[in-house]
């Protein structure tokens, strides 16, 4: 009769397989993430929430383009939903809106600053959905390389990634 392993060897054995399993595997998209957008009245007080998924964006009108970025290597491609059409999908008219990641990091970006075409939040880069190890789910980014204007610290620092809430606040009086 075969020796059967020690039960103590044979938890570690499976506890290493299942690391080198996980640590080896590339970073997937988290096909259950969710965009969730906020409507805020003049209290501070929910409004709405309207939680958005990839499928539900990515059945919205998508644009792509093929720009440099700070933060990676090489040129990339990324395609998504321009934030114009987004708004205009959930009919929201605001002065500003606030983006938030998953980090908690927040930015304010002016409604009149944004361009039909630019940014775009991002669903895909490299024809692969991101996740959130690679700066996804959803990525707001512009294409820097096709107007200086869109490479400015301005813009890097509202270039947010793990993007996961979009607040509209009340207007203000």
């Amino acid at each position: 009769m075969p020796a059967r392993p020690h039960p103590a060897a044979a938890f570690l054995l499976s506890g290493l397989m299942i690391a080198l399993a996980v640590l080896g595997s590339p970073p997937r998209a988290d096909e259950h993430a969710v965009l969730l957008i906020e409507t805020r009245g003049a209290d501070g007080s929910l409004l709405e929430s309207i939680p958005l998924d990839q499928s539900t964006l990515s059945a919205l009108p998508q644009t792509g383009f093929e720009t440099h970025t700070v933060w990676t290597d090489g040129p990339q491609q990324f395609r998504g939903v321009a934030l114009a059409t987004l708004l205009a999908h959930l009919d929201i008219s605001a002065a500003h809106i606030d983006l938030e990641a998953v980090n908690n990091y927040r930015v304010s970006l002016p409604v009149a600053e944004i361009g039909p075409d630019n940014p775009i939040i991002a669903l895909t880069r490299n024809g692969a959905a991101m996740s959130l190890r690679d700066m996804g789910p959803f990525w707001l980014v512009y294409n820097y390389d096709s107007n200086p204007k869109f490479r400015t610290e301005l813009i890097y620092a509202r270039s947010i990634w793990q993007l996961e809430r979009i607040t509209v606040p009340a207007p203000q009086p």
